[in-house]
């Protein structure tokens, strides 16, 4: 009677608004072949007692456990692939000094694809493993390594957007490490779009190439306008920092006598398939810009907390109509998990709101009406950063991708203290985004596949 290829039964958390969840309990999620939601059917439906009857004895029906629960695949909007393998180290340096001691000479490692094979193939897994099904990527300058992250995204069946780094400028970039010189720099960006579009053609749950400048200042204005034809020519997303810290964008003024988001549309690299990593330092007519254009904003707070020197208006940002997601900015944040940065960006939004100068009375100590909530937070690691990429993934509906990641309260290792078995279940959701760990997330399923579990 029924076509689907996939029956999942239990109880589902996944945004209604960006402030508000919404608890779909105990609900048949229906998934068709092409590994999306076909249909939600509640309990109260007609067709729910039918579909059990149909293929609750069939190996393609999944009904949860007590204490099971399922959330959206968590989308990380700002990934330095490379950076994992220095994750953890040297952040009390300052960004510069950070770069150039550390980072830079770690990337340049990657000309070797065996190296790169080994850092790609553990930082995946292990993205997976913290429940983000998917996830935006900067690699390196090197065309061949860049690939290969994106052809490991598509083995261990992880939605990759990846891209191919771009830093052409001798003055900013260390002679080891850059793009020889603008012309170089496209054509390998244009054969590194070339060959992942073929890759994606072979890919259920997709991967995609990324027109990528590192950030203004380690770009030519040749290879900044190639890159914005390239996109448009091409259709791809974009990414790149934008007014990250009180050194970059001064940076970009001082160069262009614009902010860089005024500086970034003139190359026409901000449009609907754009995603900015920090943005911290936005003004008014940026922040307008961005909500123009469709460009979203890569919230990285773990990350602005060690380089970016202020906190992000996230919530002022977000009621002018901008994008935002959550990410994790490996290695500048030291987690893989989008649990920690959806945890520090409520902590981050209260700090900016009550100020941390005690010395200042607290009328005018912080950013009045700047916190979060966490139900917010999930929403930014969820809905968020789908919306952010504009593609169907990140909610529990119809139409979505079936990107899940299953949570066990109960996991040996890290039983969650629910003792209640009647507890709110908005406290138990609360209590997961606070508390889960990598060994509480059971399986985790990407277009409907499983990726990770038994």
């Amino acid at each position: 009677m029924y076509n689907y290829s996939l029956i999942f039964q239990g109880t589902a958390f996944t945004s209604k608004s960006a402030k508000e969840i919404n608890i779909v309990k105990d609900h048949l999620f229906c998934v068709d072949d092409s590994g999306m939601i076909a249909n939600v059917v509640s309990p109260e439906d007609p067709r729910y007692r039918s579909i059990l009857q149909e293929y609750e004895d069939k190996n393609n029906f999944y009904r949860l456990k007590e204490g099971q629960y399922l959330f959206p695949g968590f989308v990380d909007l700002h990934i330095h692939a490379p950076q994992w393998a220095q994750a953890g180290t040297a952040l009390d340096l300052p960004l510069n000094d950070w770069l150039h001691t550390y980072t830079f000479p770690l990337e340049a490692k990657f000309e070797d694809t065996s190296f790169a094979k080994k850092v790609y193939e553990d930082l995946v897994h292990t993205l997976l493993k913290n429940g983000t099904t998917t996830g935006l990527y900067f690699a390196t300058v090197h065309r061949e390594a860049s690939y290969l992250l994106a052809k490991i995204c598509a083995e261990k069946g992880q939605r990759g957007l990846v891209g191919k780094v771009v830093a052409d400028d001798p003055e900013q970039n260390p002679d080891y490490y850059r793009d020889p010189d603008a012309t170089t720099a496209l054509e390998e960006t244009e054969q590194f779009i070339v060959d992942v579009k073929e890759l994606a053609k072979t890919t259920k749950q997709g991967v995609y190439p990324v027109v990528t400048p590192r950030f203004i200042p380690n770009c030519t204005d040749e290879a900044l306008k190639g890159l914005g034809e390239l996109a448009a020519k091409y259709d791809t997303h974009i990414q790149s920092h934008c007014s990250e810290s009180d050194w970059e964008h001064g940076f970009v003024k001082e160069r262009f006598h614009k902010t860089d988001t005024a500086a970034l549309n003139d190359f026409g690299l901000l449009q609907d398939k754009s995603v900015m990593a920090h943005s911290v330092f936005l003004e008014d007519n940026d922040v307008e810009l961005f909500a123009e254009t469709g460009t979203a904003i890569g919230h990285c707070p773990l990350s602005n907390a060690y380089f970016a020197n202020a906190g992000m208006p996230l919530r002022h940002f977000h009621s002018r109509g901008v994008d935002i997601g959550l990410g994790t900015d490996i290695s500048a944040g030291a987690t893989p998990s989008l649990y920690d940065n959806a945890k520090q960006a409520v902590v981050s939004s209260r700090m900016l709101e009550d100020g941390v100068d005690n010395s200042k009375s607290p009328e005018v100590r912080g950013v009045n009406d700047s916190r979060i909530t966490i139900k917010e937070a999930f929403y930014f690691a969820t809905a968020g950063g789908g919306k952010s990429l504009s593609l169907p993934i990140g909610l529990l509906e119809k139409g979505y991708a079936w990107d899940v990641q299953i949570i066990d309260t109960k996991a040996k290792g890290n039983s969650l203290p629910i003792f209640d078995e009647k507890e709110d279940l908005d406290d138990v959701f609360q209590k997961i985004m606070y508390l889960v760990k990598p060994e509480n997330i059971k399986e985790v399923w990407v277009q409907g596949e499983k990726v990770v579990g038994d």
